[in-house]
């Protein structure tokens, strides 16, 4: 029995009930397959399902605000694929009158597809025999052929590429690349794969050689930056006595793009009381002595991908009535980082 023979014959018995693998509309496919990169199933399936609820059809998501798109997103991460996205459904609606391109070259013309999501749509919807190659598919190629290659360098992307191409099952590609992909996530998974049941372990290589632990190989090209972010969290007593606060959006091409968040003063290294009251000006147009008070006095430390930012949040209690801030209650309507949502949710049980 052939490698393809193995991974249907083990996805006909095995496969998750998922609400994308009930269709074969582009659209969402599409947005599956966007939302599930770089974010697990279990994590991924609410948001999918919130869009597919909210924005039915592309035409939907392509009439939203990027300001609806990006709440929507919120705590996915990796806030670019949401934008990609919403440009996207513009795309198609503008420049393919709503209709996705059905092959993999046109598909590639989309803003935020690449080589995995094209050949992904291509197969899963229009039965082009594509083969995809994502995470999973590396990882179960590289151990049962014992590939040492790196999956990140140049001449693994093409090795693995067209390997997959080789060995795929291009008469059911849907199922076949639905099926390796599947494999990878739930029998060859990262840590504690299922050696002892799986379908392939008399031919697997790594398991042969015992190098399961050490594949797929991948070269470490990133280096972690640190930053240290000083959240200034403005608590405005107004004549009413309803509380109100600022935010900002973030503007440039960095992480956390048009996201909004509080006020903030970047530095350095970990800050003391004395040098925020002395950055505080640079921040905020302040005409009173306001209280500073750290919320959190042990800095917590929000992982991303490229930098892992060290940060502190301290409240402002002023009296100034700063231009465009906004009542407390307001500002879970906000599209911000999961670094601010959190803060939100458990300072407004204490303060706000």
């Amino acid at each position: 029995m052939t490698f393809s023979q193995n991974i249907l014959i083990w996805y006909a018995q095995n496969k998750r009930t998922l609400p994308w693998r009930r269709t074969r509309d582009p659209y969402k496919i599409w947005l599956s397959e966007i939302m599930l990169q770089q974010t697990r199933v279990v994590q991924g399936t609410p948001y999918y399902l919130k869009f597919v609820a909210n924005f039915p059809t592309v035409y939907d998501l392509a009439k939203a605000s990027e300001e609806q798109v990006l709440k929507l997103w919120q705590g996915l991460g990796y806030y670019s694929r949401a934008r990609n996205l919403h440009a996207t459904a513009k795309m198609v609606v503008e420049e393919y009158e709503g209709e996705f391109p059905k092959t993999y070259k046109e598909l590639l013309k989309l803003k935020g597809v690449g080589d995995y999501t094209a050949s992904a749509i291509a197969s899963i919807c229009f039965d082009e025999p594509q083969p995809v190659v994502d995470g999973n598919v590396y990882r179960v190629l590289a151990r049962y052929f014992g590939i040492d290659t790196p999956i990140n360098s140049t001449e693994g992307l093409r090795y693995f590429k067209e390997l997959a191409r080789k060995i795929m099952n291009a008469d059911n590609i849907r199922d076949y690349n639905q099926g390796i992909m599947e494999f990878g996530a739930i029998q060859c998974a990262p840590k504690k794969p299922n050696c002892l049941s799986c379908p392939l372990n008399e031919s697997c290589v790594a398991l042969q050689k015992n190098t399961i632990d050490k594949l797929p190989v991948k070269l470490n090209k990133t280096k972690v930056r640190k930053r240290y972010f000083n959240y200034l969290v403005p608590l405005i007593d107004s004549e009413n006595r309803e509380k109100r606060t600022l935010l900002k959006r973030r503007k440039g091409k960095g992480i956390w793009q048009n996201l909004w968040e509080f006020p903030l003063l970047e530095s350095d290294d970990e800050i003391s009381l004395e040098k925020v009251l002395s950055g505080l000006s640079e921040v905020l147009e302040l005409h009173d002595s306001p209280e500073v008070t750290p919320f959190n006095e042990k800095l917590i430390v929000h992982k991303l991908s490229h930098q892992h930012l060290h940060t502190r949040f301290w409240l402002i209690k002023t009296d100034t009535k700063l231009e465009g801030s906004i009542p407390v209650a307001e500002v879970e309507d906000y599209a911000v980082p999961v670094l601010i949502a959190d803060f939100i949710k458990t300072a407004k049980i204490s303060y706000f």
